[in-house]
């Protein structure tokens, strides 16, 4: 890899190489010396260039304090190495040894019910702790330096998938450090009474070193703003862990390149300075452990959803870690891929941003808690269809490679994504309503069954590319980011905002002005002058409760007893779920109705309004999506806006994506789906990636098969 000055992160940005990353997490120190030759053949003629190595190992490399042993990993190093083989190395501190715990037993996290983290599990050690940030800069910066001049090693993984198992801790190190941080933000403790509400429940404090850690059901619930504020300082302090390994690492070889490998993004403001310390993120890919109704095709949905998300925080990525097998751990076992899938949830990854993948794993380990994470050999050591299907991709990477690197994904429709406060705003306070993702999902979902360049955008990225923005319900919103959608309009970009944004503040207070805020009204025309909540789209109300006891609540009411309300859009009547809004329309603004509500004392209130704003239009929905609303109202907008399917007519199953870069335009045609499809209306290009010959625009493309091409400009 070749590196040049660091670009801010942007959806899109592709990672500055000009070698395609191919590998797999290997685990050497699982396995008898006498695998690791035939693992580097095999490695080699699946066309691997790379590892990734040691990123359980502290008690290997540093078997008691201050005494350390490198014996192992450079001779498997080298090894790698003369069969042409790279090696990412990886900061070892997600798993402290057990010395380190025994004698330092204050870098242990403490959970919600006063429990301290054991030993023999991962992420006990608190990266707020003072002592244990010593600990990490200590074994970074003699990893670093014993591995400063070894040609093999190319580059770096810290720790590794910060907070996944994870994020919270109670231990009176993160106290202290919590307490520091809100000093510093507050100054005096007056600013953090006023944010935080302290006059609500006598929850005020005289100084900072009352303040307590937001404890659940302790025992009823902590206040928005103080839950924010701690997972804010749960997110910068991981931030600072992060960047003391990154900084040790640039200062040692500033030729490596350095990344993260993010799981399931706890805690994790990736955009802001995580992101910007680090060359290029990397994120964790397992499609089949949130599927559980295939040969429904979800699981394909959901990795897309997922990398496109990614995408948002910096730009193209790496896999670190992609599904190669059934994962589990002694409480689950995902799904396994069958034939043919491994290969096309790979080539999905590359579709939707990967500018590198490795496998997780090389080998099935025969000991520990993921004894059936299956990899790619075998417990027997026996290379079977797996290991075939991994050469296969191998094939695959090497004929679109060229075509691949430098290039970004296609979005015609961006939905607000990657804003840490965003997210947190609402987990601090759901009251039983969708996530933003979860909103913007039903969106991504329908955009992504259709075939239209759909994904992700943060507001303070590059808008001009996108035809349509829609905005999930975003509690705190910042003006500044009404000005970039304002311009967006105004070129002739569509805009769709949810219900409910912009109707808090940074501190997580709901504004003393109606919603959305005095910006967004501005932009809108309209104010929210009543809300209320709406049943859920197929639920019975803000509690869980069974059919049965449902059925005898409902069965003898009239309908209107559920408070369901409908929505009418154009000549069709839908119903609506979650959330309704009565809207005020600004005469001076020339917003109008586009939408309407229907039903007892709201019938005929606007529901959805549309604003002209130079060339564009600005919409606000004063409800939640569901499909219906997106069927009748989103789908037509999206036509106006003047996106359209990237292929037209193609069934359901089949994954559309398109890549731009220097080398042309490659479009990735996959099938999701066990079963053979037909296609017909291909466009033409030169195929780099064909499983079934395509004659006149038409192909019949087997079960996870691949059409990948080159289109003529």
């Amino acid at each position: 890899m070749h590196k040049t000055p660091r670009q801010a992160p942007s959806v899109w940005r592709p990672i500055d190489t000009d070698r395609f990353l191919f590998g797999a997490a290997h685990y050497p120190e699982h396995v008898d010396r006498s695998y690791w030759e035939q693992d580097a053949i095999r490695m080699a003629q699946a066309g691997f260039n790379v590892v990734r190595l040691g990123e359980f190992a502290w008690h290997i490399f540093e078997p008691s304090e201050n005494s350390f042993d490198f014996e192992l990993f450079d001779t498997v190093i080298a090894l790698l190495g003369a069969h042409g083989i790279s090696t990412i190395m990886c900061t070892p501190t997600a798993a402290p040894p057990r010395w380190l715990t025994a004698t330092y037993p204050e870098v242990l996290r403490v959970d919600g019910n006063g429990r301290q983290a054991s030993h023999g599990s991962r992420q006990q050690a608190d990266t707020a702790s003072p002592v244990y940030r010593d600990h990490s800069r200590r074994i970074t910066r003699v990893m670093a330096d014993h591995f400063r001049t070894n040609e093999y090693v190319i580059g770096w993984q810290t720790d590794n998938e910060f907070n996944t198992t994870v994020s919270e801790s109670y231990s009176p190190a993160t106290l202290a450090a919590f307490q520091e941080w809100l000093e510093k933000k507050y100054g005096t403790i007056e600013p953090l009474n006023a944010a935080w509400g302290g006059n609500f429940w006598a929850s005020a404090y005289d100084s900072f070193d009352q303040v307590v850690l937001p404890l659940a059901n302790a025992p009823g619930p902590a206040g928005p703003g103080h839950l924010l504020d701690y997972h804010r300082f749960l997110a910068d302090a991981t931030a600072s862990f992060n960047a003391d390994q990154v900084e040790i690492l640039r200062a040692a070889n500033p030729d490596w390149f350095v990344f993260h490998n993010v799981g399931f993004e706890k805690n994790l403001d990736l955009r802001t300075r995580f992101a910007a310390d680090l060359d290029f993120l990397g994120f964790d890919t397992y499609p089949l452990l949130f599927d559980e109704s295939r040969p429904t095709g979800s699981s394909a949905h959901i990795q897309a959803m997922q990398l496109d998300h990614a995408r948002a925080y910096s730009g193209n990525f790496l896999i670190p870690e992609q599904q190669s097998g059934a994962g589990g751990q002694p409480s689950y076992l995902s799904l396994l891929p069958e034939p043919g899938e491994m290969r096309r949830m790979a080539l999905s990854s590359l579709a939707h941003g990967a500018d590198g993948l490795m496998f997780f794993r090389w080998r099935t380990a025969h000991f520990g808690t993921e004894i059936y994470w299956m990899g790619i050999i075998d417990h027997d050591d026996v290379p079977r269809r797996r290991y075939a299907e991994l050469c296969r991709f191998g094939e695959d990477v090497a004929k679109i490679k060229s075509h691949l690197l430098g290039s970004t994904v296609a979005m015609d429709v961006g939905i607000l994504g990657a804003d840490f406060d965003a997210k947190e705003a609402h987990l601090a306070y759901p009251m039983g309503l969708p996530s933003p993702e979860e909103d913007g999902g039903l969106l991504h979902r329908w955009c992504y069954r259709n075939h239209f360049a759909c994904g992700y955008i943060h507001p303070e990225d590059d808008l001009d590319r996108l035809k349509l923005i829609y905005v999930p319900h975003w509690l705190i919103w910042k003006d500044e980011w009404t000005e970039k959608l304002a311009a967006f309009a105004q070129k002739g970009g569509t805009v769709v905002i949810s219900a409910r944004t912009g109707s808090r503040d940074a501190a997580n207070r709901v504004l003393a002005e109606a919603a959305p805020g005095a910006s967004l009204s501005r932009l809108t025309g309209i104010a929210v002058r009543e809300f209320g909540r709406l049943r859920p789209e197929n639920g019975g109300g803000l509690f869980s409760i069974s059919e049965e006891r449902r059925s005898s609540f409902w069965n003898d009411e009239p309908e209107s007893a559920r408070r369901s309300l409908s929505l009418t859009v154009g000549d069709r009547k839908i119903g609506a779920a979650h959330m309704y809004e009565l809207l005020d329309l600004d005469g001076d603004a020339n917003a109008e109705p586009v939408a309407s509500w229907s039903g007892r004392f709201v019938n005929g209130e606007p529901a959805i309004t549309r604003r002209a704003v130079g060339k564009g239009q600005v919409f606000y929905c004063g409800t939640y999506l569901t499909e219906a609303l997106i069927d009748s109202f989103m789908a037509s907008e999206l036509t106006r806006a003047g996106v359209a399917p990237l292929v037209p007519g193609l069934p359901a199953g089949v994954e559309l994506t398109r890549r731009d870069g220097p080398h042309g335009r490659l479009l990735f045609v996959l099938n999701t789906t066990a079963d053979e499809v037909e296609l017909s209306g291909l466009p033409d290009g030169k195929m780099l990636v064909a499983d079934s010959p395509v004659d006149h625009g038409k192909c019949r493309l087997p079960g996870y098969g691949a059409l990948i091409l080159v289109l003529k400009s």
